[in-house]
């Protein structure tokens, strides 16, 4: 079994507040239909709640409490056969409509705290109370305050928010609460009606399930009218003898329908293969045309709202946003052994080719002046080399500048100061090549695997080796068609589409379903 996932928010702020947060939730997106408000206040009024019904998106829920009908004042104001004053007990019903719930529970606070006073006198039982002195750190307690919390929790009067009767927990017994929840029919929309009852004697009175959906479909069998397209409506593998059943996306949508209201369905594919389009006559065809008609009940399928079907027939919300794309086959990849070279142009790689034997031979002549040097320096310590790098010749100093290129290093000690400016100016130059070659080489890859001569409808006008078409009658046909014939135009993009869309009444280029235009675009036909 499954259960439903719901967005619970407990509300336990003013009323005011309330309905604040609930516009803002549902204008901010935050809020959704699955959303459960949960609204926890003791003096919402019916007005105020249906104001909240309307506000909030989604489930809701009201906890407030169960004040009893106003008593008889005569009866009202009697304490112990004792008559208490009416200005005490009896407040003006004008203002006793407007008093908040906190002001009724604060009038019946000093109500009951009289009462016990009145008793404690009665009684002969009251205890003097020390006067207290704001300047001492500490004030000696009452000896009588316990006495007292016994006589108020053993008090049994009636106030304004109904009998106080207080239990050895403190609690009021006599204290009940409603549950309202909001409730969906077809007569009367979202409405709230209560669900059930709380107090702390009975418990829960009632049940809290949410109110099924009250409609006229209740065993109800609807014929269905499809067309099939991927993956909206599928065929689904059928057992041989049983009849052809139905897979995808708006066929779930149609069961949880039928789930949800209790109706069964039969279906069918439409006998032209078309999802509806206006005829010259006036008359429909495709699967709208089977709704005028009353071939059927309901059409399921990936059918497109346009302005001119809802002129003719009622369609649900949307559930999925469309649009206009351009299929096009993926070109095939030419085998270019050059493609290495082509991150840097012609005469890029032809300073890099003449600098490696220029650096060489300014190499090779710097390693010759030192080997001079040393050979005439008597005092050279034993054991040093004759020459700086490599053996001293030409192509040596050569392989090495191309082994620095290529970053394979080279051989033999730099020595002296010329050889290193020379060595290390060639080691930037070549770090900022090779780097500035990687990055080249990585966005040119990117950009060749995405570019396309045809990007928007504009360059699909504009060139003539590629045909192009689209679903007959379909929304896109009629798009095109409507902006394509329309003399009051301005862009003859439109009216260059269309004349091509529509060679030879749609049979060259177009096709009759979806499926067909995917095969026929990777046959390159």
């Amino acid at each position: 079994s499954s259960r439903t996932s719901w967005n619970t928010l407990l509300l336990l702020q003013l009323l005011t507040l309330c309905v604040s947060v609930c516009l803002q939730a549902v204008e901010t997106n935050l809020a959704s239909k699955d959303s459960h408000w949960v609204f926890v206040n003791e003096e919402i009024s019916d007005t105020e709640i249906l104001e909240l019904t309307h506000s909030a998106l989604g489930r809701m829920t009201v906890i407030r409490q169960i004040f009893p009908l106003w008593r008889d004042s005569s009866t009202r104001c009697m304490r112990h056969n004792h008559r208490i004053s009416s200005l005490l007990c009896d407040p003006q019903e004008g203002y006793l409509q407007n008093l908040e719930v906190s002001n009724l529970y604060l009038y019946d606070s000093v109500l009951m705290l009289a009462n016990a006073f009145y008793r404690k006198l009665e009684d002969r039982k009251w205890h003097s109370m020390a006067s207290l002195n704001c300047i001492r750190k500490s004030t000696k307690p009452w000896n009588g305050g316990w006495s007292m919390l016994e006589t108020i929790q053993k008090g049994n009067i009636t106030g304004l928010t109904g009998t106080m009767d207080f239990k050895d927990g403190g609690s009021n017994s006599h204290v009940q609460f409603e549950i309202l929840g909001s409730s969906f029919s077809e007569t009367f929309g979202k409405d709230i009606k209560r669900l059930a009852t709380w107090d702390s004697v009975h418990g829960l009175n009632g049940s809290l399930k949410e109110s099924r959906i009250e409609n006229g479909m209740q065993g109800v069998t609807v014929k269905v009218v499809t067309l099939l397209e991927d993956p909206f409506v599928m065929v689904a593998e059928n057992i041989l003898g049983q009849p052809k059943r139905y897979k995808g996306f708006s066929i779930d949508v149609l069961d949880a329908l039928a789930k949800i209201l209790g109706f069964k369905y039969e279906i069918y594919q439409v006998a032209d293969s078309k999802y509806g389009s206006q005829l010259l006559n006036g008359s429909w065809n495709g699967m709208i045309g089977d709704l005028i008609n009353k071939r059927a009940d309901l059409a399921v399928s990936a059918i497109t709202i346009t302005p001119e079907r809802e002129n003719v027939v009622d369609f649900s919300k949307r559930y999925l946003d469309y649009s206009v794309g351009i299929l096009l086959r993926k070109p095939e990849e030419k085998i270019n052994i050059f493609s290495l070279f082509a991150p840097f142009d012609l005469a890029v790689w032809a300073c890099i080719a003449a600098a490696i034997p220029v650096v060489g031979v300014l190499i090779f002549l710097l390693n010759r002046l030192q080997a001079l040097r040393s050979s005439s320096n008597q005092n050279a310590p034993p054991g040093q080399p004759a020459n700086g790098v490599g053996s001293g010749t030409l192509h040596s100093a050569i392989w090495i500048v191309y082994g620095a290129f290529v970053h394979q290093g080279g051989d033999g000690v730099v020595g002296s100061v010329a050889l290193r400016i020379v060595m290390g100016s060639w080691w930037l130059f070549t770090l900022i090549v090779c780097s500035s070659y990687t990055a080249n080489l990585a966005a040119y890859l990117t950009v060749s695997r995405m570019d396309h001569a045809i990007k928007s409808f504009q360059d699909l006008a504009r060139q003539i080796d590629v045909d192009y078409g689209t679903v007959r009658d379909s929304a896109v046909y009629d798009y095109f068609r409507n902006k394509g014939t329309n003399p009051l135009e301005q862009d003859s993009t439109y009216a260059e589409l269309w004349r091509t869309i529509s060679k030879n009444n749609g049979m060259d280029y177009s096709v009759s379903s979806p499926s067909e235009g995917i095969r026929k675009v990777r046959a390159q036909v």
